[in-house]
């Protein structure tokens, strides 16, 4: 019935078209009843039935042609489809219509009605009639307003469960292009860090390999040993690409402050003296701001690598306080090329994904970051993130 309502209302139709014809069977039993010909009977008793099969589609429609032949269907005393098929024409017509249509229809309902009372033959129960008539339209009016404002509900929720679903698939791509960006900084950070590292050994090897041969080896082992290391940080990252169920797999590599003598030791390997400076219970740091630490830290040693050139060497210092952690890098080299950059820069950074990447995990935890070059010569990169605000 709810896939298919105009097979209830044709059943309805059917069932007062068939009591209409019941009574007008009865009657013509009755001696002495004057009763019209069936051929005025039966089509008017049809008649006055069939709109209410279209009644959802066409409420306004049907009812006024409920109304039009209602007239001579009461005048007739044809039986009591007429006041059955008025009231469920106004009761539809409160549901599918405005209110303002469905008043102006039980108006001219009503002084129909009305006119029909004052017709001969003049019944001796036409009060009790009038009565039965009142509270018939006063009941379907009721109901057409009840049942109106649940169908009217029911289409408001609807209409926000469809807004919380494009909502819900506005928000899951919003996500996936940002864990994409995170996932497209940590593959930057992995490989720009491995490939400096491999890049500047290679070049001492091929420089060493037959003055001294022991350099050389030492150099093409430290290559192998950092390009296992980032193809399997490779591998854990593309690992969450093609496989979004592993939950129990760690999801992306998570290096820490722990980690930082591990990198500052890969970093002299490749010939940057780096001296490092741990004050603080570092230990205790929340984990993306420990993993931020060790990228902007990592990301301005690959730059030291990259473009300080020969001779330089490089500073470490990160030192936690209560509710801020300080990340200094520098480094004394004399790159051309990085002293495009104006001094401190906080504000938007030139420059590749690196620098975008350190002032992106700095301002992700409220952080400010400083890139430039020092006064005295050499590189600074400065970074504060707010502890207390991260957890």
């Amino acid at each position: 019935m709810r896939a298919h309502p105009i097979v209830g209302d044709s059943l309805i139709a059917l069932l007062f078209g068939l009591f209409d014809l019941l009574l007008f069977v009865a009657d013509a039993d009755v001696p002495g009843q004057r009763m019209p010909p069936w051929y005025i009977t039966v089509p008017l008793d049809l008649a006055i039935v069939l709109p209410l099969v279209v009644r959802r589609k066409y409420p306004l429609q049907m009812a006024y042609a409920v109304l039009v032949i209602g007239v001579p269907h009461s005048v007739l005393q044809l039986g009591a489809a007429s006041l059955m098929t008025g009231a469920i024409a106004l009761y539809t017509v409160v549901v599918y219509a405005r209110r303002r249509q469905a008043a102006i229809y039980l108006v001219a309902l009503v002084l129909v009605t009305a006119g029909q009372f004052t017709l001969p033959p003049m019944e001796d129960d036409v009060v009790v009639i009038a009565l039965m008539t009142a509270l018939s339209l006063a009941l379907a009016w009721v109901l057409g307003e009840f049942v109106g404002a649940r169908r009217a509900y029911h289409v408001e929720v609807e209409a926000r469960l469809h807004l919380l679903e494009t909502e819900r698939d506005q928000a899951t791509r919003i996500a996936v292009g940002e864990e994409r960006s995170r996932i497209a900084r940590e593959l930057h950070d992995v490989v720009a860090h491995a490939v400096s590292v491999m890049v500047v050994q290679a070049d001492g090897a091929s420089y060493a390999i037959k003055s001294n041969p022991a350099l050389a080896e030492r150099a093409v082992q430290t290559i192998s040993e950092t390009g296992r290391e980032a193809l399997g940080d490779l591998r854990r990252l593309l690992d969450v690409l093609r496989n979004e169920d592993s939950d129990g797999e760690p999801r992306v590599p998570q290096p820490d402050t722990e980690a930082l003598g591990e990198l500052a030791e890969r970093v002299r390997t490749a010939g940057v003296p780096v001296r490092l400076e741990l004050t603080g219970e570092l230990t205790g740091l929340p984990a993306g701001v420990s993993l931020g630490v060790y990228r902007i830290v990592q990301e301005a040693l690959t730059n030291t690598l990259k473009h300080a050139g020969p001779g330089a060497r490089a500073e470490v210092r990160v030192r936690q306080d209560d509710d801020v952690v300080e990340v200094e890098v520098c480094d004394d080299g004399a790159g051309r090329a990085r002293q495009l950059v104006p001094p401190a820069v906080a504000g938007p950074l030139p420059g590749g994904n690196g620098l975008i990447g350190m002032r992106e995990r700095a301002h992700v935890f409220g952080g400010e970051l400083e890139v430039g070059p020092q006064p005295g010569g050499g590189w600074r990169v400065h970074a504060t993130l707010p502890v207390r605000l991260a957890r």
